[in-house]
């Protein structure tokens, strides 16, 4: 039998696919890639959990599978509880609503023949932007190429500098400055070793951003090999931008202490874009893209400046 699969994003940097007989994820997050899969009959119950700011400012899916069942697919599991079951937690679709009738109506529909599975889907999932693919296999994602943006040293030790990556007053007060309204964050949370991660949430302003919109990302820090910066990774979502659905932003922040015995560190800013669905002028998007993310860099470390520096 061939699989017709129904390809649709999920979690930041990832794919979700459907077929009439198996769920399965892909993801290459940070440049740490998961691949997995089970079956329909395998799940026990599917959740609808609120939003939350951990889940992104966007309703999520908690999927429990039957006691014993995906074991292959333990390594992609939220957590294993004390029944025995694994629990997959998905979210931050490009479009919720589709992906969430189009998970339940295939889910209900297990016992049906994969002809009727795929019918009932197109009738109750109400959408069309749903690509149908033909094949058996995960399609994988293009490794992110990063550009640099931003360079430049600025008069102040790395601890201090990172300060905007903190969730303090000065953070808050910078990006609200450079047009991040609403602006709220995660706590950094250990995800492996010399490895914290956090989220982070923020609504546009149109005066100063130009457009309205949400951005909402996931930021990574860990500190650099030799112990005299941090990288801080982020890979980011933006929501009611034009072509926003069509790609996801990636950028890395490179702090590094200069040997200088002055207080100083070098800055150096890369990004690449991960493109979820194909699209025309990809160049030409890429391009506009890096030249705000460029100004808008700009900002805030010269803010940043205005922040620490006391006023004569």
């Amino acid at each position: 039998m061939t699989a017709r699969l129904l390809s649709l994003m999920a979690v930041l940097q990832g794919r979700l696919f459907l077929s009439p007989r198996i769920i399965g994820f892909y993801t290459n997050l940070f440049g740490h890639k998961t691949k997995f899969f089970f079956l329909w009959e395998d799940i026990e119950e599917i959740q609808l959990l609120p939003a939350t700011l951990s889940s992104m400012g966007s309703p999520s899916l908690l999927i429990t599978l039957r006691k014993g069942r995906g074991m292959d697919a333990r390594h992609g599991a939220k957590q294993l509880d004390d029944e025995g079951r694994l629990k997959f937690h998905l979210q931050s679709f490009v479009s919720f609503n589709a992906a969430h009738k189009t998970i339940m109506a295939l889910w209900k529909a297990r016992s049906l023949t994969p002809e009727e599975k795929i019918q009932l889907v197109e009738e109750e999932s109400e959408t069309k932007d749903l690509q149908n693919e033909e094949g058996g296999s995960f399609l994988g994602i293009e490794d992110v190429k990063m550009s640099e943006v931003f360079s430049s040293t600025i008069p102040f030790d790395v601890p201090v500098l990172m300060g905007i990556f903190e969730g303090g007053p000065v953070e808050r007060r910078i990006m609200e400055k450079v047009g991040c309204m609403d602006y709220s964050v995660t706590a950094w949370e250990p995800v492996r070793a010399d490895v914290h991660q956090r989220q982070v949430h923020c609504r546009l302003d149109k005066k100063v951003a130009r457009r309205d919109g949400e951005v909402m990302s996931t930021q990574q820090k860990s500190p650099l090999p030799d112990k005299n910066g941090w990288l801080v990774e982020e890979v980011m979502t933006l929501e009611g931008i034009p072509l926003g659905e069509f790609f996801n932003l990636h950028i890395r922040y490179q702090l590094e202490q200069t040997s200088s015995k002055q207080k100083s560190c070098s800055v150096q800013v890369f990004i690449g874009m991960a493109w979820l669905k194909s699209c025309k002028n990809r160049k030409k998007i890429t391009q506009e893209v890096a030249s705000k993310l460029s100004s808008r860099l700009k900002k805030i470390f010269s803010q940043l400046e205005k922040e620490l520096i006391p006023a004569n």
